[in-house]
């Protein structure tokens, strides 16, 4: 039987593909399931369209994110953090901190969107890469600076 996939299935095909199963599968789990729909013409056609609303749905939401990725590329986030002689923080700077500082500028991040593979524990500048939907590529630069001493501020 042929049916079109109304979602991805594991094993199966992705969302929109025309498929041919054996009956039984489509008429015990994958219809019933709202997984599938039988590929009948008027089907066929529902779907074709559906496709294009989601493709053009989904374009628009990519040049959003693509207008998001600019606005992040062109922010530089200082954090002035307490540090040692060497330059090692008492502290760190993690992504929920970058998070918040990208909120503070107004914009949203979501801060497991950011790829910080250990926090930032040394003084200096950083290019931290974010991982947008739709593959869409951004780095945040992060400058971590020294807090001044109680005894250089009297």
């Amino acid at each position: 039987m042929k049916v079109i996939l109304l979602e991805d299935v594991s094993n199966l095909g992705k969302m929109g593909e025309t498929i041919e199963v054996k009956s039984g599968y489509a008429r015990n789990f994958l219809i019933p399931g709202k997984k599938a729909v039988r590929a009948t013409s008027k089907n066929v056609k529902a779907q074709e369209h559906h496709l294009r609303a989601i493709e053009k749905t989904l374009e628009a939401d990519a040049e959003r994110t693509r207008s998001h990725s600019q606005k992040l590329s062109d922010l530089t986030l200082t954090f002035t953090r307490k540090a040692g002689e060497s330059g090692r923080l008492f502290g760190s700077v993690t992504n929920m901190d970058l998070a918040d500082a990208v909120s503070a500028q107004g914009m949203t991040l979501d801060r497991k969107l950011i790829q910080l593979e250990d926090p930032i524990r040394e003084l200096g500048e950083f290019e931290v890469p974010v991982k947008l939907p739709h593959d869409v590529p951004a780095t945040l630069k992060v400058i971590v600076e020294k807090e001044a001493d109680e005894e250089e501020k009297e």
